[in-house]
């Protein structure tokens, strides 16, 4: 897995003793106390940038906008303009018709140098920014500069806060509102911007990198593509719903020491240093092969920078192959090291002494695993590297700069060629995940027959004197002595501060109490291990996962992910045996045998020959893909279980070699999209797998140390707002093991950080809350006036923020304060503020709600669903003409007003309940009705469009089934009437347009009601 570089895409790096990350911030110790507007914030900044040597331009037109570019880009190169090359230039190579903030991006990212066409016929490199000596660049600031609106409000402009010029392009934009505001605000007022006006002109505001959010107190960083989907979603005017996970990928700036920078004065003095920002923009983002822009946080720029300074210091001192030469990265599981390893060795293969990055992993899932990652980064950075020969081949090639393998390959390397070429070169090896199996022989091995190496390793969890155990060579048992010095720091608890990871919530279920004598006999762990198989306990243990299984893993609540529509989340259950996971998968089978299959969990398994449940130092045994060392009975049973898979997901896998590797890859896929609700495991995906979608990890085994917490952190990735911590429900007493590693791997008061609080104390805020509604805000009283709306919006925002919480707590069930009809009652004056604030908003472009965030997500998961109101219309036939009915029709109609998803179905829901007979079935009459209603709305958008009826109704089919319309691609071409692509009118775009538009509010409509 090599790049194949070519000479004119490699960038020397100059090394700089300026760090882009400040070492440590201190805040000044006097504080203002008046109060502060917003311009007087806006004012305030602006002086701070120029004091740091920024120039203050005092435009406001794209007139002078592009005048200004075009002189600093001829200061910048050294070079004049005529009026027809800069006419010539600016037109394509800067604002051409056809490019968007994707190409524009690129164009920053990748082809900074573009070129020119003089007039004498004579040809020049135009640099539209200098990332070699960054010095070279022009910083100047602007700030309410206007742009008319692109949605045909000519006589309405926005008017941006501040922005950055670098060499006169929009290349930083500072989105400010006034303390106390909510941040999110300024979030999603750019995401207007980006939807209405950035493009508008010549598009300059698409050459955007980065954006800053701030109301003074607290500051964040992103860049122009934070979230998956985000251009599809801002650049799509069908989709005007704000998606549930972009906020969450805004990034705090902090110092090397991890401490968060969020006062705007801090963060102005720190992150808009010049030498860091145009270090950020020049060096630490990552354009990636999906075309994202990824911007690393302080933390990784720390540890690349980290990395490039020990490579120099330790060539300069002749320390190479020596531990003084190398060192290890300490960041916790979930924090982005494999973005962190890659950037480090992308510049590291830039050094114009290094011949050679090798990036080194441990297991063959991993191998495949970061090989995908580092391609997303870099087209062709991986390719297939599957023999010894090949990896032998790219040793020798010296186009190959940058090589990633497994530490089993290059060991077998070493072992077949004693001497070699490559032993002389000056190599930075980089080990992933460099825990145990990399201080052993192998280790040892390849560090003694490379002469002229640095050695870098990344962790998430080192081993330490406390954990080391007492196995193997003295002189190797901690990351420290096999790696040398610890180059910076990232624990779990700095994760969680920073809202990088989630935090967790653990649940111990006792489900065994062994005799106190017990623990005197040398064979306790042994008939402990008995007992805890015995078919009674295994029973309870299936049935309590499948009685909280839709409560733990958020059922009830929907979402978008991957372009699909998505319910809940999944899990991992991880068993202490082979023995163990068999039992287990058998019983989930037996007890929903009589289940039909749309109900039964989607349970999978996997395993392969594994020595030891567990390490003396905590550190889970590898499984490989080899399943030769299966027992004939565990390989049987293992195979029975790849075909129940086979005929769930029509595959055709089995044990045998290339094919279990295969299932491994494919059941992995179908755990990160949700296909999956649970897999059942001994260690494999316990460590090193990610998948967003992953939420719960039930436990069944004894863990402890490094184990520990790899295991948790499959479940704490960040998704959005629904998902707010990973799930532990551990069937063991691990309470004393996980406090230990906690404290290990975060710090002595990591405990009260890393898991969620006790129940109690959020129900009693929740009581207090719950309180102050009804007090402030009875039901049946008007709420009048903006202010108090806005109060309105805000208490119940924070109790519905709660109540997620509260709703995986076992001991909450029952102990609602509010009846269920006030809650509805609350939540749909709640959804009616929603659309009033929403449609002022809109229509008012300029009218920003700065104080208002709804939490309508929130609600979608707790809301009504279909299911809830066909019981209550069949409660309501039952009781029809007997005086109930009508409080049971008002149940409905407030049941329907307290759904998100639900009012836009109302007028179908009432036909129905008027329609069905008293005798009929209820769900069969549902889904006949729905059908109905269903095709007669589809035929007349058809027959209003004039769309192909055979290819509207399979794209709409597939739209179902995928859980999304699909805006892109020929699918959509295909269904339209034929309209010329080269109307002057654009008839295409528009006709297409419209066609979403509808089938997008069809789509809606009907999703999920059968």
């Amino acid at each position: 897995m090599s790049e194949d570089l070519t000479p004119y895409r490699i960038e020397p790096i100059a090394l700089s003793n300026e760090s882009t990350v400040v070492a440590e911030f201190l805040p000044d110790r006097v504080r203002e106390t008046a109060y502060q507007s917003e311009a007087e914030l806006e004012k305030a900044f602006i002086k701070q940038l120029q004091l740091q040597a920024y120039d203050y331009l005092p435009l406001t037109s794209e007139a002078d906008l592009v005048a200004n570019l075009r002189l600093q880009l001829e200061i910048l190169n050294k070079i004049v303009f005529s009026d027809s090359e800069w006419e010539r230039f600016f037109g394509t190579c800067i604002s051409s018709a056809n490019d968007g903030i994707v190409e524009k991006t690129a164009r920053i990212q990748e082809d900074h140098i573009q070129v020119l066409k003089r007039d004498d016929g004579t040809v020049k490199n135009i640099y539209l920014i200098d990332k070699l000596h960054i010095h070279n660049n022009s910083l100047q600031v602007i700030n309410q500069y206007e742009v008319p609106q692109g949605d045909g409000g000519a006589n309405r402009a926005n008017r941006y806060d501040v922005t950055v010029l670098v060499n006169g392009l929009p290349m930083v934009h500072v989105e400010l509102k006034r303390r106390g505001v909510d941040i999110r605000e300024a979030f999603n007022q750019i995401n207007r911007y980006q939807r209405d006006s950035f493009w508008a002109g010549s598009g300059l505001f698409e050459y955007v990198q980065l954006f800053v959010i701030s109301n003074g107190t607290l500051t964040k960083y992103y860049s122009n593509t934070v979230r998956d989907g985000h251009l599809a979603e801002q650049r799509s005017k069908r989709s005007r719903q704000k998606t549930s996970n972009s906020f969450s990928f805004t990034s705090w700036w902090a110092d090397a020491k991890n401490h968060p920078i969020t006062e705007l004065t801090g963060f102005t003095k720190t992150f808009f240093a010049k030498h860091t920002l145009l270090n950020i923009l020049t060096r630490y983002c990552v354009f990636d092969v999906d075309r994202k822009l990824l911007v690393m946080r302080p933390y990784q720029i720390v540890a690349a920078e980290q990395i490039l300074q020990r490579i120099a210091t330790s060539t300069n001192h002749r320390q190479l192959g020596k531990a003084s030469a190398g060192g290890y990265i300490w960041h916790t599981t979930g924090s982005g090291k494999t973005l962190t390893s890659f950037k480090a060795a992308q510049l590291a293969r830039g050094l114009p002494e290094i011949d050679k990055v090798l990036f080194v992993v441990d297991r063959k899932d991993l191998d495949y695993q970061t090989m995908r990652e580092y391609e997303r980064f870099e087209k062709g950075a991986a390719n297939s590297n599957t023999s010894t020969a090949v990896l032998q081949r790219q040793l020798e090639n010296p186009h190959a700069r940058i090589i990633i393998t497994t530490i089993q390959k290059l060991s077998r390397f070493v072992t077949k060629n004693k001497k070699h070429p490559v032993y002389d070169a000056h190599v930075v090896v980089i080990f992933d995940e460099c825990h145990r199996s990399q201080f052993g022989d192998m280790h040892a091995e390849i560090t003694r027959v490379f002469k002229r190496y640095h050695l870098f390793g990344f962790t998430g969890t080192p081993i330490f004197a406390d954990n080391a155990g007492s196995h193997g060579n003295p002189l190797r048992r901690t990351t420290e002595q096999a790696f040398g010095d610890k180059l910076h720091t990232y624990t779990i608890v700095d994760a969680i501060n920073d809202k990088n990871v989630l935090p967790f919530r653990i649940d111990y279920i006792n489900t065994i109490k062994s005799r106190p004598s017990i623990k005197d006999k040398k064979v306790s762990a042994i008939d402990t291990e008995r007992a805890l198989l015995a078919s009674e306990r295994i029973t309870q243990v299936v049935s309590y996962i499948r009685e909280h299984f839709d409560q733990k893993t958020k059922r009830s609540a929907s979402y978008r992910h991957d372009g699909k529509r998505l319910v809940g989340f999944n899990s991992l259950f991880a068993t202490a045996s082979i023995d163990a996971a068999k039992r287990y998968y058998t019983e989930f089978a037996e007890q929903e045998k009589e289940l039909p299959p749309s109900r039964r969990l989607k349970v999978g398994l996997i395993y392969s020959f594994a020595a030891n449940e567990e390490e003396v130092d905590g550190l889970l045994s590898e499984e490989e893909f080899e399943t030769e060392g299966l027992d004939q009975s565990s390989r049987d049973f293992l195979d029975a279980a790849i075909k129940d898979y086979n005929a769930l997901f029509g595959t055709s896998f089995d044990t045998s070699a290339d094919k279990f590797q295969n299932y491994y890859k494919d059941l992995s896929q179908r755990l990160k999209k949700r296909e999956l609700d649970m897999v059942i495991v001994v260690n494999m995906f316990l460590t090193g797998f990610d998948a967003t979608t992953l939420n719960t990890l039930w436990v069944d085994k004894n863990l402890r140390a490094h184990g520990l917490i790899q295991a948790y952190s499959r479940t704490n990735r960040i998704l959005n707002s629904v998902k707010t911590y990973g799930n532990i429900v551990s069937f063991r007493d691990l309470e004393q093991e996980t406090n230990d590693a906690l404290a290990l791997f975060g710090n002595k008061d990591a405990k009260g950080i890393v898991l969620l609080k006790p129940y109690a104390e959020y129900y009693k805020e929740y009581q207090k809350r719950i309180e102050e509604l009804v007090e402030k805000f009875p039901l049946g009283k008007a709420i009048v006036g903006e202010a108090a709306q806005k109060a309105f919006i805000k208490l119940f925002g924070s109790i519905l923020r709660l109540k997620n919480i509260l709703t995986a707590f076992d001991d909450f069930a029952g102990n609602e304060i509010l009846s269920q009809r006030d809650f509805q009652d609350y939540q749909s004056l709640y959804l009616n503020l929603y659309a009033e604030f929403r449609s002022t908003s809109e229509a008012e472009k300029e009218s920003i709600n700065d104080d208002v965030v709804f939490e309508i997500e929130l609600i979608k998961q707790v809301e009504i669903n279909v299911d809830y109101i066909l019981m209550l219309v069949e409660k309501y036939l039952k009781k029809k003409g007997s005086g109930e009915d009508k409080e049971i029709r008002a149940t409905i109609e407030r049941a329907i007003n307290a759904s998100p998803s639900l009012r836009n179905k109302k007028d179908l829901i009432e036909q129905f309940v008027d329609s069905v007979s008293t005798k009929a079935k209820v769900d069969a009459e549902w889904v006949a009705f729905i059908t109905t209603k269903k095709a007669e709305e589809l035929d007349r958008i058809i027959a209003d469009e004039g769309l192909n009826v055979d290819e509207t109704k399979a794209f709409v089919d597939n739209a179902f089934r995928d859980g999304a319309i699909p805006a892109t691609g020929t699918a959509i071409t295909k269904i339209l009437p034929p309209v010329s692509r080269f109307n002057k009118n654009n008839g295409h775009a528009v006709k297409k347009q419209t066609v979403l538009d509808k089938l997008g509010a069809f789509f809606e409509r009907f999703f999920g009601l059968i």
